[in-house]
């Protein structure tokens, strides 16, 4: 009896997660799908998907095909079924995902970057250069103290002098303090943003004075301007959007570049980090607070439940704070509106 119970149990289950799977495909999908220079997976996820984070649920490694995880402009993208339920995986390479030999360097390097999960031109300098810092480690940081040819404000192709402890030939980014974080409810820190600024190279280091040739600017740099240690990261174009595996409750509290007002590809930084679960890729669903109403026959006030508005990728993560970039708004979102599980 307990064996045909488990046997029954074992039925409803696969049934249950076949059924799961079969919701989560749009019902106008495509068979086939050509992959196009500009896509993003999130861009090809939704044309598969009603909620496009479930991406790594249906999606199948051919294990005939060179680095299966990774979709190239010109790769075919195929329905199949897999165990009985359907799956989306690479039918066939394009052109584009070829590599070819160089010489004299003698490496091989792709033709073409594979897809990133999201417009890398919009997240790129916060992929690379801004940084999220504690207070002390900004603080204790080696700084500026002029130009090498005593000015005082410099640039790409000059030199700088600056104090603290270094290493010829260590690279460092030389960042402008931004704003200082207050958690909005509970009013704990939760960091300091360094702005970048600049990039330089230390070519000699004497008596905790420093001289570094500065190799690339985006601005002007300035006395009091801090150095960290340049991170060696590769910008990532291959994590998967998916659900935090943490229960994510948070704030939007400031807008990149805005003022309090958010929309469509607009970079965000939210309270939460890895310390609270949060990991690249997690997808948040943002929901605005509902309005506070007077009750007609009771005459109290009501809060209305939240709303949800809008959906956000996490894509570069700090201990306390996020940087995320609203990938869909069904209307206006601000500072302060919530992030949640999806």
């Amino acid at each position: 009896m307990r064996k045909l119970l488990s046997f029954i149990c074992g039925i409803l289950l696969v049934s249950a997660q076949v059924a799961w799977s079969e919701a989560q495909f749009r019902s106008d999908i495509p068979e086939r799908y050509t992959v196009v220079k500009g896509d993003t997976l999130w861009d090809i996820s939704s044309r598969f998907l009603q909620n496009p984070w479930f991406w790594p649920e249906i999606w199948h490694a051919n294990p005939q095909i060179d680095n299966p995880h990774l979709i190239f402009p010109g790769d075919e993208l195929a329905l199949v079924y897999v165990e009985g339920q359907r799956r989306v995986t690479v039918a066939r390479r394009g052109d584009a995902s070829r590599t070819i030999k160089l010489t004299p360097e003698a490496r091989i390097t792709p033709l073409a970057s594979a897809i990133p999960a999201i417009p890398l031109d919009i997240i790129r300098p916060f992929l690379t250069d801004n940084r999220i810092v504690f207070e002390e480690e900004f603080d204790e940081a080696p700084y500026v103290l002029q130009g090498k040819r005593g000015n005082i404000i410099v640039g790409a192709g000059d030199a700088i002098y600056a104090r603290g402890n270094g290493q010829v030939d260590e690279t460092y980014g030389i960042y402008r303090r931004g704003r200082t974080f207050i958690d909005p409810i509970t009013e704990d820190f939760l960091g300091v943003e360094a702005r970048s600024v600049a990039v330089g190279k230390v070519t000699a280091a004497e008596d905790e004075v420093l001289t570094l040739d500065i190799r690339r600017s985006s601005e002007e740099i300035r006395i009091g301007d801090r150095l960290l240690f340049q991170e060696d990261r590769e910008i990532s174009a291959t994590f998967y959007p998916s659900n935090p595996e943490a229960d994510i409750r948070g704030q939007m509290i400031a807008v990149v570049d805005g003022v309090s007002q958010i929309g469509q590809f607009d970079v965000v930084i939210i309270n939460r980090g890895a310390d609270h679960g949060l990991e690249e890729g997690n997808i948040l669903a943002v929901h605005k607070a509902g309005d506070r109403v007077r009750d007609p026959v009771t005459g109290e006030v009501i809060q209305l439940p939240t709303d949800r508005a809008g959906v956000l990728m996490v894509f570069r993560v700090f201990d306390l704070l996020s940087y995320g970039l609203v990938l869909k708004s069904e209307r206006a979102l601000a500072v302060m509106d919530e992030v949640r599980n999806p």
